[in-house]
């Protein structure tokens, strides 16, 4: 097993073609085939099957399709870190950002660590919490912002903020930023919600739960990117952080209000694995982060965020 043909099955379970792998290798197409076949005869499987999409990885293949696809990456971040000029940092590193803090947070940290670190290289992979968890413990992440997560044996999870979570509606409905409204008034509408199970969802139920009302739930979706069409759309209402809002808010298009009665906070943090060897070029992206998040608090930039510190206790 080589390089070569670790290269070779990732670009073919890619792009779905043999032909189009040997031209993006610049290798003719029988020798990336023999690569494969020299592979699969090592491992006594197949690891492609023929269909009328295209070559696609059998179970084994896919198991080492994914396998191959790290070992890839971790030789492409050591070539990085071992060729850097005396004094500076270098590498890749991968960061799991919320789909909700992205617009945010995205590109005044690529700016930063392109301006301050220029050896550091980054992926930015978006998801929901569980998704960039799971990224996390499966080792495809260096660092990810999560939230309402406490340490556990494999991860340190850093506090960085807490957000208020917002109710959203229709412009017609007339929600303010300024006045909060209570979640009773919310749970009268048709609601757009998170699926049962997200994260954000336990929230949203955990505070129907203690206002004593129950929700009528018309859709369940896992885009927040679609619940805010749908509410646009006129389908309900629905609740997201203030930040997941602000700028249709700015807009005017939809309007919004913090929860309360009672409000409902979510707590964000920095996880990151907690063993094995942190490359520098990983720590200076994670001040670098930590520092971006500060900064749009501070200034104002982050609808309803307070520091962890000072964020209130005990609330949902």
């Amino acid at each position: 097993m080589d390089v070569k043909q670790l290269k070779a099955i990732v670009t073919v379970a890619e792009v779905g073609s043999v032909t189009r792998a040997a031209e993006l290798l610049h290798l003719v197409q029988p020798a990336v085939t023999r690569q494969i076949r020299t592979l699969e005869q090592e491992l006594g499987v197949s690891l492609f099957e023929r269909t009328a999409q295209g070559m696609r990885p059998t179970r084994a293949g896919s198991i080492m399709v994914d396998r191959a696809r790290r070992a890839l990456g971790e030789l492409e971040r050591a070539r990085a870190e071992v060729r850097p000029a005396p004094g500076t940092v270098a590498g890749i590193v991968t960061i799991g950002l919320l789909e909700s803090t992205s617009d945010l947070l995205a590109e005044p940290l690529v700016s930063a660590i392109a301006r301050h670190h220029p050896g550091v290289r980054l992926r930015l992979m978006t998801a929901y919490s569980g998704h960039l968890q799971q990224w996390l413990d499966d080792g495809d992440l260096d660092l990810t912002l999560l939230y309402n997560l406490d340490s556990t044996p494999s991860l340190s999870a850093r506090p960085l903020v807490r957000e208020r979570l917002w109710a959203v509606a229709p412009a017609s409905a007339g929600l303010r930023v300024d006045r909060p409204v209570p979640f009773a008034e919310v749970a009268r509408n048709p609601l757009v919600m998170p699926a049962s199970g997200h994260a954000l969802r336990s929230l949203i139920d955990a505070a129907a739960v203690r206002a004593g009302v129950d929700l009528e739930v018309v859709v369940q979706t896992n885009s927040m990117r679609l619940q805010k069409r749908l509410v646009l759309a006129g389908q309900g209402w629905t609740v997201l952080p203030g930040l997941g809002a602000a700028e249709e808010v700015t807009r005017g298009t939809i309007s919004a209000a913090p929860l309360s009665e009672p409000d409902v906070w979510r707590s964000i943090v920095l996880a990151a694995p907690r063993f094995g060897r942190t490359p520098p070029a990983v720590d200076v992206v994670a001040q670098e982060l930590v520092r971006q998040v500060n900064l749009a608090v501070a200034q104002g930039r982050w609808p309803s965020a307070v520091q962890d510190a000072d964020a209130p206790a005990g609330r949902a």
